[in-house]
């Protein structure tokens, strides 16, 4: 048995490290300043993805704008408020079952709920991201919370707090640390999200700003890719922007890495 987790150990990893090598080799070359400083051009032939990069942050913003505060609130009601444990436990086990759901069913959801009645926009992938990633933020958040010891609450209730005070000055900033994490790991299931964003968001590659973008039809990079290596043949373009979203992959686990030891050496300290 020992020998065969160290061989399950080695495949994967192996498996993981030839894939980002492979990509990176494949894309970091075609990757020029042009080709992230400029929009695409049907007429020059030009192909540039700052439309989609700018898409992309639209999009991070817009998800994390609506869904930190539904995904904290209701994490929040369900530890700290809720007495039903019957319900609690049916709340929990319904977003379980919706981070379960592939992705393409909630871009047909999308479409049919918000893409109908907003147009294909942004926003509309947005409010189908949100759905994605409330899951993700509450249940990280849940779990956080049941780490703060009862004994802080109760002392916090002798010293005559009230319920939302003790909740906002004794239990938030002891599960921060859980709420930044989900918040990390959102903008990285974001960042990978394409199925839903097709159907929802559309794919133009038009420069915009942010109001504007946010009520227009955008590719994001993921997008983008498909549309450059699916459509266009433009190989080289799509391995561009592969390379980039592996780094931005790495960056974004790397920093709930340090998120997790800085919080974790305040709490122990």
């Amino acid at each position: 048995m020992k020998g065969l987790m160290y061989v399950a150990v080695g495949l994967t990893a192996g498996l993981a490290l030839f894939l980002l090598v492979y990509v990176l080799i494949k894309g970091i070359p075609n990757i020029t300043w042009e080709l992230l400083t400029t929009s695409p051009s049907y007429i020059s032939q030009k192909i540039g993805i700052l439309p989609d990069i700018l898409n992309t942050i639209y999009i991070v913003i817009a998800t994390l704008v609506i869904v930190l505060p539904l995904g904290v609130g209701a994490a929040i009601y369900l530890t700290e408020y809720a007495s039903n444990k019957k319900i609690v436990a049916l709340i929990e086990y319904a977003a379980e079952t919706l981070s379960g759901i592939p992705s393409i069913i909630y871009g047909l959801v999308g479409m049919l709920l918000f893409s109908n009645n907003m147009g294909t926009c942004l926003m509309a992938g947005a409010l189908t991201l949100v759905i994605m990633n409330l899951p993700t933020i509450m249940r990280t958040t849940q779990e956080s919370l049941k780490t703060v010891p009862q004994s802080y609450r109760e002392g916090a209730f002798g010293l005559g707090a009230g319920k939302w005070r003790v909740i906002r000055t004794v239990v938030l900033p002891g599960c921060v640390d859980g709420v930044i994490t989900g918040c990390i790991l959102s903008v990285g299931r974001i960042l990978g999200e394409s199925a839903a964003l097709l159907f929802s968001a559309g794919f133009a590659h038009a420069l915009n700003g942010l109001i504007e973008g946010l009520s227009s039809p955008g590719a994001t990079l993921t997008v983008a890719l498909y549309v450059y290596a699916k459509e266009q043949g433009e190989f080289g373009v799509a391995f561009a922007i592969a390379s980039i979203l592996m780094l931005l992959t790495v960056m974004i686990n790397f920093a709930a890495t340090l998120v997790q030891k800085h919080f974790a050496k305040r709490r122990s300290s």
